[in-house]
């Protein structure tokens, strides 16, 4: 039961992966005409850990859209990132009674 646990897991684990990889920036959906905006920006940043990983293997994926509209991409790309990765560090308490709090 535990086996096919594992195995279910990891076949949705890739199916995830790979739905995930036909958005990363730097695929060729965006160009100097057809900009990337401020969802597309809030997309990339939720994924740049995903992008990052991905762009080993391919080197014309990148984990930021070169191809954007300037300050609402940047807006919605580095709210994503605080969002993600900040909101945990944020979210966390502090043990009563440490000493170092004393």
């Amino acid at each position: 039961m535990k086996s096919r646990k594992i195995l279910v897991l990891s076949v949705i684990m890739v199916v995830i992966l790979v739905i995930i990889s036909g958005c990363v920036p730097g695929d060729g959906n965006n160009s100097q005409i057809n900009t990337a905006g401020f969802f597309s920006g809030v997309w990339h940043g939720w994924i740049a850990p995903f992008s990052l990983i991905y762009s080993i293997f391919n080197k014309n994926i990148g984990i930021y859209e070169v191809y954007n509209n300037g300050f609402w991409y940047d807006f919605g790309f580095y709210m994503a990132i605080i969002s993600g990765f900040g909101s945990l560090a944020l979210s966390r308490k502090k043990k009563k009674g440490c000493k170092e709090d004393r």
